[in-house]
């Protein structure tokens, strides 16, 4: 009798403790989720959809605004520079604190600035604080999620972009105006989420790697960069452009574009299906699928005098296809290339990602001076095409290692046949 209530105790226990790791994982997870929406929705794609008022209030001409969008993007590059450097020594933990505290301080200052030298300044903050944010998450889940549930994982954080994109889509519509207090009120949730990730984010690890190690050059890492780059040049069309062509060539006013931003991130959230899809038919099937709902968003959106429904059609097609491609690229660096170094897995994709942005906004620019928007949308679709030919090998019936089986870290041979296979 005594050993049956021994076994019973310690049954209770052993089920107790699994239920607190499975709920450390849970907010672990939600708390990255949060921090993608906040550094990507908020501290850098909000910023477009309030330009119309910003330029009104700080008397700005449309060079001006550019500029500052600019200083966003190149503190972006410095940032994820910046945190492949600092995750291993200082730990998930600090990096990604240091995301929310510069977004925090960034939109704060944006919410004050009197010129358009204070509002560039302020960007760049905000700025640094999305460069930093996804290598340390992408170093948490490694840490603190099984290996077999990492796709689903970082799949679903990915997906934050898609809910602050929401988020600042449903400001623009209510409170356009009030910009100022907008990102005021996007300050506090800053400094809300930066607590909470103090609470739940890893510290360092106790035995970092060498620098060989997490530098070594994996074969694959050319297909990704080409296929990233390729990507990101062509989103320009929409993330740059988007909201012109709505405006100029459609006759959209503001609140018609916040709606179709709010169309775009609402079908992004079919991003957190990016890992259970990469699980059942492959990382390279979800990442040519993902391109090529991308360009029949081109292609809709260069129709859209056609029907009046295309153009929310064409921003949810592109939503959904910008959201997966990014899981789909990450997953391919940190399962395939960088199983060891999974912050350099993400940022190297993402900044890749980045650098296409910046090649590729002044040559679509050209391009829509030049032939026109149906013959620069047809580019990007071309562009797109492209980057799909670039893929990841998909390996089939490779059996799981013990360690993966087990929820541990598999090893660098292993690790693609992980994320890969269907559980």
């Amino acid at each position: 009798m005594d050993n049956r209530r021994i076994a019973n105790a310690a049954e209770r226990q052993g089920s107790r403790g699994h239920n607190d790791m499975g709920s450390g994982r849970t907010s672990l997870v939600a708390a990255c989720f949060v921090l993608t929406a906040l550094a990507y929705g908020l501290a850098r794609f909000a910023y477009g959809l309030f330009v119309p008022q910003i330029r009104a209030e700080l008397d700005l001409d449309i060079v001006e605004a550019g500029w500052i969008g600019s200083a966003a993007f190149a503190a972006y590059c410095a940032g994820v520079v910046a945190a492949f450097f600092a995750v291993p020594r200082c730990g998930p933990r600090a990096v990604a604190v240091a995301s929310g505290l510069c977004a925090t301080v960034g939109m704060g200052l944006m919410a004050v600035a009197g010129s358009g030298l204070g509002l560039g300044l302020a960007m760049g903050l905000a700025g640094i604080s999305t460069g930093l944010a996804s290598p340390p998450l992408a170093a948490a889940v490694a840490r603190r999620v099984p290996t077999g549930d990492r796709p689903r994982a970082n799949g679903t954080i990915n997906a934050g972009t898609a809910a602050g994109i929401i988020l600042s889509a449903l400001a623009a519509l209510a409170f356009a105006e009030a910009w100022r207090d907008l990102y005021l009120g996007f300050a506090v949730i800053a400094a809300v989420v930066t607590l909470w990730l103090w609470q739940v984010m890893p510290g360092p690890a106790p035995e970092a790697p060498s620098q060989g190690a997490q530098l070594a050059w994996p074969r694959g890492l050319a297909a990704l960069s080409i296929a990233a780059a390729l990507m990101g040049a062509a989103s320009t069309a929409i993330w740059t452009f988007g909201a012109d062509i709505l405006r100029e060539d459609l006759q959209f006013d503001d609140e018609g574009i916040a709606f179709a931003w709010l169309v775009m991130g609402a079908a992004g959230l079919l991003g957190v299906a990016t890992g259970p899809g990469a699980n059942r038919f492959g990382i390279a099937a979800v990442h040519r699928s993902s391109l090529a709902l991308m360009a029949l968003a081109m292609l809709a959106l260069a129709a859209a005098p056609v029907a009046e429904m295309l153009p929310h059609v064409a921003m949810g097609l592109f939503g959904a296809g910008y959201i997966v491609s990014c899981g789909a690229l990450l997953l391919w660096g940190i399962i395939a290339l960088f199983p060891q170094r999974p912050d350099l897995g993400i940022g190297l994709p993402f900044l890749l990602i980045a650098i296409g942005q910046t090649i590729g906004a002044p040559l679509f620019g050209a391009a829509l001076d030049a032939a026109g928007t149906p013959l620069a949308l047809a580019a990007a679709g071309a562009a797109l095409a492209a980057a799909a030919i670039p893929a990841p090998a998909r390996v089939l019936g490779a059996p799981r290692s013990p360690a993966a089986a087990q929820g541990g870290v598999s090893d660098r041979s292993s690790a693609p046949e992980t994320a890969c296979q269907a559980p």
